[in-house]
């Protein structure tokens, strides 16, 4: 029986054809996460425009749990991979038992938190002063203890979804995911309106349609890898726990895990530097949108990403040093394809895309968000092209197990080089208008370190491969 046969794509295909091959369907299905972020936000927006200030100050511990579980998720799919591309086909299956262990774990942290923490983060997060604090309190208490009490959806679909993509199986990951954003989609208005019978639960009905997904996602997942992942399909006789196979997920996936949670810490950081100048209501909101909307242009460059760490892992362990330089090649043209589409829409259509998020409830608030919004838009979108070229090198790092590498970036560019710049415009200015710049500052800078890491990894790691 040929375990290895779709995984041995990876290795053989041109680069031209794989690459799409293997991350579309990925950019597909994130851009429909992507999607449902945004309903999400429409709809709780167009209940109660409270609400978007209350998810927005959430959002960053629900970033916590979604950076641990794709984290750690990184970390399976590049050691699944590199054993595949080793001819490894039994350790990669016990490795894979060991990364569901793990995720399963790290779901246990934030049923914890759902249970007794919520309340107390959200009156950390929200200071004194803030308009329509109470409300605002309440309605981030209860989307936050929901979202994480019921976590482990989450991160069972991460794995699943890791597993499917380390064989190049991306379609079927698609389809995972699809079904789940699409759950989300249809529950969202129902639940939070109150439809069909139900009684309107706003935030809180936008939780339970996102956890409700989530759960979809994980059931389809498992039952499509089971199907159609004959290679890492899950056996009990493979089942055998290894403190190995678990450092070496743990390896790659820590450095990810603190990599995406940094961007928790920077939204943090960011809320806390708006709600410090006039019209701050109005600036949390502008950065929630902010982070909703670039999601569109993010996250295909993210599914690209995911795509190659399978591609790149599997030839590094197969030790095929021009196959790993002909798909970085092609992954920075299609990065820098999709961000030059999206620095254009951003810079051409900004009244357009703060219009979506308009309510009738509050004009006066929406008015300041679409004036601060459009300018925040066009500052920021120049640091898009920047971005294109960091998130591909950076994923060559994590491909190969050098994921302190990313880890280092990010924690540059997201804490030791915004925050003090977004702090220092703001003390500066006292205007929401010019803190934007904080963004393409941090890119830049921190593009010039990434190539530092990159030629160093590149000198030592895979330059000294056979041709």
């Amino acid at each position: 029986m040929q375990r290895t046969d779709r995984s041995a794509m990876l290795g053989t295909m041109k680069m031209s054809r794989l690459v799409p091959k293997v991350s579309v369907p990925i950019m597909i299905s994130m851009m429909v996460q992507a999607l449902y972020n945004v309903v999400d936000s429409i709809y709780v927006t167009q209940y109660d425009p409270n609400g978007l200030t209350a998810v927005s100050l959430a959002a960053p511990f629900q970033m916590l749990m979604i950076a641990l579980s794709t984290g750690m998720g990184t970390g399976i799919n590049s050691l699944i991979s590199r054993r595949l591309g080793e001819r490894r086909a039994s350790d990669a299956r016990r490795a894979s038992w060991n990364g569901l262990l793990i995720e399963i774990a790290g779901s246990l942290l934030f049923v914890i938190v759902g249970l007794f923490l919520a309340g107390p983060i959200m009156k950390l997060v929200a200071v004194e002063g803030l308009n329509n604090r109470d409300a605002i309190l309440q309605m981030g208490k209860e989307y936050l203890s929901i979202v994480t009490l019921w976590s482990t959806g989450l991160f069972v679909a991460i794995f699943f979804e890791r597993m499917l993509q380390s064989t190049g199986n991306t379609m079927a990951s698609m389809v995972t995911q699809l079904c789940g954003a699409i759950t989300n989609i249809i529950l969202d208005p129902i639940l939070i309106f109150g439809k069909l019978g139900f009684a309107p639960m706003g935030v809180a009905g936008a939780a339970i349609a996102t956890v409700i997904g989530q759960w979809v996602s994980a059931i389809i997942g498992c039952i499509l890898n089971q199907i159609k992942n004959e290679e890492l399909k899950l056996d009990p006789k493979d089942f055998a726990v290894s403190s190995r196979d678990m450092k070496d997920i743990i390896a790659v996936g820590l450095p990810s895990t603190i990599m995406a949670s940094i961007g928790s810490a920077m939204n943090i950081g960011m809320n806390a530097i708006l709600q410090g100048l006039p019209e701050s209501n109005a600036g949390l909101n502008v950065l929630a949108v902010y982070f909703k909307l670039q999601s569109f242009i993010f996250m295909p460059v993210f599914g690209l990403a995911n795509g190659i760490i399978a591609i790149l892992g599997y030839n590094y362990g197969a030790r095929m040093k021009s196959r790993i330089y002909q798909c970085i090649k092609v992954a920075l043209i299609w990065a820098g394809t999709i961000m030059i589409i999206g620095t254009l829409v951003f810079m051409i259509l900004p009244n357009q895309l703060m219009s979506i998020f308009e309510s009738d409830a509050d004009p006066e608030l929406v008015k300041q968000m679409t004036d601060i919004g459009v300018v925040a838009m066009r500052i920021i979108a120049t640091n898009f092209i920047f971005a294109a070229v960091g998130i591909t090198l950076s994923t060559v790092f994590q491909a190969i197990g050098k994921g302190t590498y990313s880890m280092v970036l990010s924690i540059c560019r997201q804490l030791v080089i915004l925050l003090p710049v977004a702090w220092l415009l703001a003390a500066i200015t006292q205007s929401v208008y010019v803190v934007w710049w904080c963004f393409p500052i941090a890119e830049i800078v921190s593009l010039f370190i990434c190539l530092y890491m990159y030629r160093k990894c590149n000198r030592e790691m895979i330059a000294p491969l056979p041709d």
